[in-house]
């Protein structure tokens, strides 16, 4: 019998699986999809049922030509790209490129990347299931629909480069919407009075007026606060009541990849991209003990399902590790969420005796911690409840109740593991009914209502799960296109519109509410799920969208005009030249004000106090803060003094320069010809420059301190080490779908 060739879609991937599979078999990795729409143009016929025109993606052509040759030596062929849309559509599209015939090509799928995992899955192919593939295919034309068709929109209102998206622009309705609440929210006033008490033995209580006379106390007025201060300040207190009740928690069930994006910003301070990047890695294998080993189970997953070898692996170590009273008695399962596709297991480690400390050494800093995270995560799962003791004492004098609340742990159970994460609450000393309570200080404190908190990167992709925007492929991809496209900002871990982010939404709202609709784009992927079941079909699917959109999209472009006039606002500053009145417009790199007289006067001024992006770098020519600024040759820093300094720098990567003893840093810059480079800020001392922009991301292989993003190849997520040559593909989805 001739070799095998087994086609995965990542070379850490390959090189893994190849260690499994032995001498019979050649595995070789597509790097993610092999065909898309062009750039450029539509490419779907409308009038032919959507029909979509595929072509290579740039820079795929030698590796079809090695998969091609490899497949013509092949006895047969299998397709092991990722069990989920994206990698059912990449396994069809490797066939449909190379015209493998179907009785030479058979479908893998594996949710983890062990040799046990990979045998099992080998002697039991199957074939590519379609209804995933026109799943995708639905979702990416649906994408590119409005992608390409409202883009336009904001080119001819706003300005040239502005894209809109079918989800991204949801999100971005979202933080506006909420944004908007914030503005719009006004502060009541109101007071509370916190006292101290002492017991005869010296401990210290302290507690909050919680009712007057069996009512909730609700105070208003400072002077009434003030009031109540005077007519307590000298009364005795006692403990009249005290409330004591057992509080049972469970454990949180194990990851999927929302709740892992979300606790892994919360615990660890990453991104979303960040995490799903060290995830991936974590999934495709990293080097132990001599060989490549897939540590996690796939990463892109709702499913909070588990195998049953892998929670008897936890339960043993549970009950060899923390004793039987720490194990649950049965094994603990959850159930999926509702509308979960549930095609893949939970995110858990592959086998949990590789414990985080034996791994200490072999990880890079990052990637042991968010083994960590998911190790303990799944571990727990199968630990008994914790136990904690909740009282609520009220201490009392001419009927008015502080209450002072505590809390202490009877039992650890499951957060002996993994720690639980919720407010302190300190605990109480002992008391006892009727006690005496000494007053030692009480005051009145004034307070204000809070508005609605802003999306943090962990709250904004928990409420798009909670209503149903988006799949666990594209959390990551949503959240990098909103501050990639610069329509938000973060402030104090806080997503923040930014003006054109406002401005976009604003223009969105007007033209196609209806459409970027948090209902309605929830109701798109449930019509996706169903073509994916074999509910309804593709086609009908996306023509029910496509009707009524068009038929908005005629109307808006009928009414560009008024929307471009409507963004332009009249300000009390005069033309210099003219003296006409100034107008605010907007251009490539923002707002900026000019003369209302244009054409005939083309006078432009920046915004006064507009906001600039500050950089920790020093002017060389008077020591104040530099700016990010924007001129004819590109983005570059400047002098926060402009224009008293004129004083100039390139725009640094936070990437310190490889060479030996040298203490410069790369920075970008131009060639006489316009084309970025970077190269060491110590030139011409030093002339260390490469043409790839340099990423303060460390090579997980060799540990080299920075790696660079290669554009021309087939991911502009693609990070390649410049000394060991090591790969880092985020395979995403291959949308338009930007915001």
């Amino acid at each position: 019998m001739g070799k095998s060739l087994v086609i995965v879609e990542s070379k850490a991937k390959a090189a893994t699986i190849n260690k499994f599979l032995g001498k019979g078999f050649t595995v070789k990795a597509s790097i993610g999809h092999v065909r898309d729409l062009p750039k450029k143009g539509l490419s779907i016929d409308v009038e032919d049922d959507f029909k979509p025109t595929y072509v290579t993606i740039r820079g795929k052509g030698k590796v079809l030509k090695e998969l091609r040759e490899a497949a013509k030596k092949a006895d047969l062929v299998y397709l092991a790209s990722d069990f989920d849309r994206e990698g059912e559509a990449i396994a069809w599209h490797i066939v449909q490129t190379l015209k493998l015939p179907k009785n030479k090509t058979r479908r893998v799928v594996f949710n983890e990347i062990t040799k046990r995992a990979i045998q099992t899955a080998m002697e039991k192919p199957g074939d590519i299931d379609l209804k995933k593939v026109d799943a995708q295919q639905a979702r990416r034309i649906l994408d590119r629909l409005v992608g390409y068709q409202v883009s336009p929109v904001l080119w001819k209102t706003i300005y040239y480069g502005l894209s809109a998206g079918r989800v991204q622009s949801v999100a971005l309705r979202l933080i506006c919407e909420r944004e908007a609440e914030i503005d719009a929210f006004v502060p009541e006033e109101f007071w509370t009075v916190d006292a101290v008490f002492t017991t005869d033995d010296g401990d210290e209580v302290e507690a909050r007026l919680e009712k007057i006379d069996g009512r909730k106390a609700k105070i208003k007025e400072g002077d009434r606060a003030k009031e109540i201060v005077k007519l307590l300040e000298k009364e005795k207190f006692t403990v009249s009541k005290l409330e004591k009740r057992e509080r049972k928690v469970n454990p949180l069930p194990p990851f999927i990849t929302s709740t892992l994006q979300r606790d892994a910003a919360n615990r660890l301070r990453f991104t979303s991209k960040r995490t799903m990047m060290l995830a991936q890695q974590l999934y495709e294998g990293l080097p132990i003990g001599g060989e490549n080993v897939g540590l996690i189970t796939y990463m892109r997953t709702d499913s909070t399902r588990v195998a049953g070898e892998a929670i008897d692996e936890a339960r043993e170590h549970v009950k060899k590790n923390f004793g039987k009273d720490y194990l649950e008695s049965k094994p603990r399962r959850y159930k999926a969420k509702k509308g979960a596709q549930d095609a893949h297991e939970a995110i858990r480690p592959t086998s949990v005796s590789r414990t985080p400390e034996s791994l200490k050494g072999q990880l890079a800093t990052d990637q042991l911690r968010l083994y960590e995270l998911i190790w303990r995560r799944f571990v727990a799962t199968q630990m008994k409840q914790a136990i904690y003791e909740n009282t609520n004492a009220f201490i009392s004098a001419k009927g008015h109740d502080f209450k002072a609340s505590g809390s202490v742990v009877r039992f650890p159970g499951w957060t002996a593991v993994y720690a639980a994460v919720w407010k302190d609450v300190k605990e109480l000393p002992a008391l006892t009914e009727g006690q005496p309570m000494a007053l030692t200080s009480i005051t009145p404190n004034q307070r204000f209502t809070k508005p609605p908190a802003r999306y943090s990167e962990a709250t904004l992709i928990k409420e798009l799960e909670a209503k149903g925007i988006g799949r666990p492929s594209t959390y990551a991809t949503i959240v990098d296109t909103l501050k990639r496209r610069k329509y938000v900002a973060l402030e104090k871990r806080q997503f923040a519109p930014t003006d054109l982010g406002c401005v976009v939404w604003d223009l969105l709202k007007h033209g196609f509410e209806d459409i970027f609709n948090v209902e309605f784009t929830a109701q798109m992927e449930t019509e996706l799920d169903k073509v994916e079941s074999g509910e309804d079909d593709w086609v009908s699917v996306v023509r029910d969208f496509y009707d009524p959109f068009r038929k908005r999209l005629d109307e808006v472009e009928g009414h560009i005009p008024e929307l471009k006039q409507a963004l332009i606002k009249e300000t009390e500053k005069r033309c210099e030249k003219c003296g006409s009145v100034m107008v605010e417009k907007w251009g490539r790199n923002g707002r900026f004000l000019a003369c209302s007289a244009y054409p005939s006067c083309k006078f432009t001024m920046p915004m006064p106090g507009e906001e600039t992006e500050t950089y920790d770098v020093k002017c060389g020519e008077c020591g104040s803060q530099m700016v990010v600024k924007h001129g004819r040759f590109g983005t570059f820093l400047g002098c926060s003094r402009y224009p008293d300094c004129k004083g100039t720098s390139p725009l640094p990567t936070g990437v310190a320069c490889p060479e030996e003893k040298c203490k410069g840093t790369l920075v970008q810059r131009r060639t006489k010809k316009g084309r970025i480079f970077y190269g060491c800020s110590s030139y011409p001392e030093c002339g260390y420059a490469i043409w790839d922009r340099p990423v303060p991301v460390t090579c997980p292989a060799c540990q080299a301190g920075f790696m660079v993003e290669k554009k021309r190849k087939s991911s502009d997520k693609e990070l390649v080490c410049l000394e060991c040559g090591e790969k880092i593909e985020e395979r995403e989805t291959t949308g338009d779908d930007a915001a």
